[in-house]
C-alpha cells in the first residue's frame, strides 16, 4: 500500500512537471532543482487529497451532466480539480499556478495521461496482477 501511494505521488509529480513544461498557462516556481522538486511533490500530495475528498462530491453533484455527456463532463470536473489544487497551492505558498480554465482543461488531460503512463511504468508487476 505504501508503495502504491509513493508510485502515484511520483507519477503525479512527473505529470505536473510535464504539464507545466507543455501548457503555457501552467507555471511552476523558478529556482533550483530541489525547490522545484519539493514544490512538485507538495502539489502532487494536494492533487491526491483533492481527488480523494473533493472530487467524489463534485462527481456526485454533477452525475447527471456526466451521464448526459457520456462522461465527457468529467474533463470539466478534472479541470476544476486542477484549478482548486492551484488555489490551495497558492494559499500554502507553493509556486504552482494555473491561469484560466483552458489551461486547466489541457493540463488536466496531460496530467491524467502522463500519470497513467508513469504509474504503469513504476508499478511493480506483482502489484499490477492483484
Amino acid at each position: 500500500m505504501a508503495v502504491g501511494f509513493f508510485v502515484r505521488t511520483v507519477a503525479v509529480a512527473v505529470a505536473l512537471a510535464v504539464a507545466a513544461w507543455i501548457v503555457p498557462g501552467i507555471e511552476l516556481v523558478r529556482g533550483d532543482g530541489t525547490r522545484q522538486l519539493l514544490t512538485l511533490i507538495g502539489v502532487a500530495l494536494i492533487v491526491g487529497l483533492v481527488n480523494a475528498f473533493v472530487r467524489p462530491m463534485v462527481s456526485l453533484l454533477t452525475g447527471c451532466l456526466v451521464l448526459l455527456s457520456f462522461g465527457l463532463f468529467l474533463l470539466v470536473v478534472n479541470a476544476w480539480m486542477l484549478q482548486l489544487t492551484s488555489w490551495i497551492a497558492g494559499q500554502l505558498g507553493l509556486g504552482f499556478r494555473v491561469d484560466g480554465f483552458g489551461s486547466a482543461m489541457l493540463g488536466s488531460i496531460i496530467v491524467s495521461l502522463v500519470s497513467w503512463v508513469v504509474s504503469g511504468l513504476l508499478t511493480p508487476t506483482a502489484m499490477r496482477q492483484r
